[in-house]
């Protein structure tokens, strides 16, 4: 609705952004690297967030980023997955039918990127999201798939990404095992003040408007009210440009940041 009254081409804070064009953090660059590094060594890494602070943006990079002719990407996303079912996910994105029995199943997937690897020349990347909804079957699973050839070799580089209390689950004593085969670990934490500036002004950049619309003191006070974390930062300037449109502002201060998180953010909640 305000698009026209900014002279935007596109919507700036939405989730749909082409992967190339969102924001990059330098913390998520570096992540960015060592995943790559992952990918290539074929190593357990594990991604932590809390909600909302680009994880599923950090994947999405990550996936664009993968040569298409060295690497097959798998993605899979179900609390509910249970070992069986993880293979199972597994094998359907790689067009092969799986067996029935778990341990079927997983000698499948492992011919399969044998083959991949040695027959076509190209690694596997799998990615599990919201690896904190986890059971404990299916996590010491991971212990069992990566144990490859007397623990000489991985098979695929795997990669749980989930929010900050996978780590504290995989803390706890009985993942022991597990935990001592993850070779990356990164945290993508909140923006900072700076960063949540360039997050927007970026985000603007892409509407095809103007980067100036939001004050200093406005900034400020977004950056405050979402801590920096981008889900809301985008909630945030929706409602102050939907707002600030309606009542004829070319400029957002922190007045009208302040009435919208009072009046228009549900509960507060933003």
């Amino acid at each position: 609705m305000y698009k026209a009254f900014y002279e935007m081409e596109r919507s700036p804070f939405v989730r749909d952004i082409p992967a190339q064009l969102l924001y990059e953090s330098p913390v998520m660059a570096d992540i960015l690297g060592r995943l790559s590094y992952a990918a290539d060594r074929q190593l357990f890494a594990v991604v932590t967030a809390d909600a909302g602070c680009g994880k599923s943006t950090l994947i999405r990079r990550f996936a664009t980023s993968l040569p298409k002719e060295e690497y097959i990407f798998l993605y899979l996303s179900d609390s509910k997955l249970t070992p069986r079912w993880f293979y199972k996910g597994m094998l359907d994105q790689l067009g092969i039918e799986s067996r029935f029995y778990r341990g079927d199943a997983k000698r499948q997937l492992q011919k399969e990127v044998e083959i991949i690897r040695g027959v076509h020349g190209k690694k596997v990347v799998c990615i599990l999201d919201e690896a904190h909804l986890l059971e404990k079957e299916t996590i010491e699973e991971f212990r069992f798939l990566l144990n490859y050839k007397f623990d000489s070799m991985s098979p695929m580089a795997l990669v749980l990404a989930g929010q900050t209390e996978l780590w504290d689950k995989l803390r706890l004593q009985r993942y022991a095992a597990v935990r001592q085969r993850i070779d990356v670990n990164c945290i993508l934490p909140h923006l900072g003040r700076a960063e949540t500036e360039s997050y927007i002004q970026s985000h603007l950049k892409y509407a095809g408007g103007r980067q100036d619309i939001f004050t200093d003191k406005a900034l400020d006070e977004i950056y405050r009210e979402s801590t920096g974390i981008p889900r809301r930062i985008n909630r945030i300037c929706d409602g102050c440009l939907m707002y600030a449109s309606q009542q004829g502002k070319r400029l957002t201060d922190e007045h009208q940041v302040r009435y919208v998180l009072e009046h228009e953010m549900l509960g507060g909640d933003t």
